[in-house]
């Protein structure tokens, strides 16, 4: 998505700070790195001919990792991002990659975890992204000193964005 710049009464762009248009930017690029991302890993699914899960719900499955959470964690933890979380873990659950269990102590609440199909397909994107941390080193992309600096401004602006909504009620 292209953000655009607000305009002015008379048709003429206006920047309401010098700021405005670099972080318009930067929000263009936020979503189309994680559309890129989702990407990457539909087309190392189908070069290894895995067809029956997408890219979301292999993000999830790679957070989820060896923990068992419920489906609500799957969100306050930050494994899941979407909306329609109870679909994926259907799908999940329905394709052999996830174990459900009823709580015994709240039987609305259901326990998920990995099977050892799910691990198996957690350890392909785990070597992807190995992969890709390994070019991005080589082809001197980022240093691994420019990422981190990276993460500390993204967490800077994560934790802005957070507390404007937490300030809007």
């Amino acid at each position: 998505m292209t953000f655009q710049i607000p305009m002015k009464a008379s048709g003429d762009a206006q920047l309401s700070s010098p700021l405005l248009a670099d972080y318009l930017e930067s929000l263009g690029l936020f979503e189309r790195l994680h559309r890129l991302l989702l990407d990457l890993i539909k087309d190392e699914f189908e070069r290894l001919g895995i067809f029956e899960i997408n890219p979301v719900q292999a993000l999830l499955l790679y957070n989820v990792g060896e923990n068992e959470v419920t489906a609500g964690e799957l969100k306050t933890r930050g494994y899941y991002q979407g909306s329609n979380v109870s679909y994926n873990l259907k799908k999940l659950v329905e394709t052999g990659y996830m174990h459900h269990q009823r709580s015994e102590v709240d039987r609305r609440s259901v326990r998920v975890r990995l099977t050892p199909k799910g691990r198996a397909l957690r350890e392909t994107v785990s070597d992807l992204f190995e992969r890709h941390s390994a070019g991005i080193e080589s082809r001197e992309v980022l240093s691994h000193e420019a990422i981190i600096a990276l993460n500390r401004s993204l967490r800077q602006v994560e934790r802005f964005w957070a507390d404007q909504i937490r300030y809007i009620y």
